[in-house]
């Protein structure tokens, strides 16, 4: 028998659809990040990081946006906005009871392209 991948234990499409509304509602409430989705088509960016979410975390999706130092190019994004971004979806995932290994595992992920994303 298989093991379950992350993106089963955090309970596939519609759960990771639910926690990125909620990611993007925190990001959006907070002054230091949510300058960056100004002009942002909101279902548009919610669809395509569920998207993200569930390839990076071994879902059946297949990420078919820009890498990540591409889409991030001259956004200036700092380590500390970075770790705010990172904040709110840990505190979206503590929301829908998601446990702290899983958590973690998100988190690192993530945390795989902060390189990417920082002062890209």
């Amino acid at each position: 028998m298989s093991e379950e991948t992350l993106y089963h234990r955090l309970g596939g499409e519609d759960s990771i659809e639910a926690v990125v509304e909620e990611f993007y509602d925190r990001v959006l409430a907070d002054d230091l990040v949510n300058g960056y989705f100004e002009d942002t088509d909101m279902q548009k960016q919610i669809a395509h990081q569920a998207q993200f979410i569930s390839s990076v975390t071994g879902g059946p999706v297949e990420y078919a946006g820009e890498d990540m130092r591409a889409a991030h190019e001259g956004m200036g994004i700092t380590e500390e906005e970075f770790d705010a971004i990172a904040t709110h979806l840990n505190d979206a995932l503590v929301e829908f009871d998601v446990p702290g290994e899983d958590r973690e595992a998100v988190l690192e992920e993530v945390a795989s392209y902060e390189d990417a994303i920082v002062g890209a």
